[in-house]
């Protein structure tokens, strides 16, 4: 579990930090959620997992999807933003 949690949140983190390198080309709230989301799976995801290799409660395994949730859709805004940026007008 814990292992699982380090890697989610090392690939994401550096994903964290292209979304906001990329906010610096590409201007909008695409790219804005996308980081937004992407912090949120983090801390939800990871932090969830985390905390139950420390020892937490089992039901906070529920929070574990809602941080998957986030990272797909911080992803799909990232590609939105990343489109419409490449999209003339």
């Amino acid at each position: 579990m814990w292992q699982t949690a380090v890697q989610y949140h090392a690939w994401h983190a550096l994903g964290l930090l292209v979304v906001g390198l990329a906010g610096f080309h590409v201007e909008g709230n695409w790219i804005r959620s996308a980081g937004w989301l992407l912090l949120a799976g983090i801390v939800l995801f990871s932090g969830s997992l985390y905390a139950l290799a420390l020892g937490a409660p089992r039901g906070m395994g529920a929070v574990t999807p809602v941080g998957g949730a986030a990272f797909i859709l911080g992803w799909i805004a990232f590609a939105i933003g990343v489109i419409c940026a490449r999209t003339p007008g």
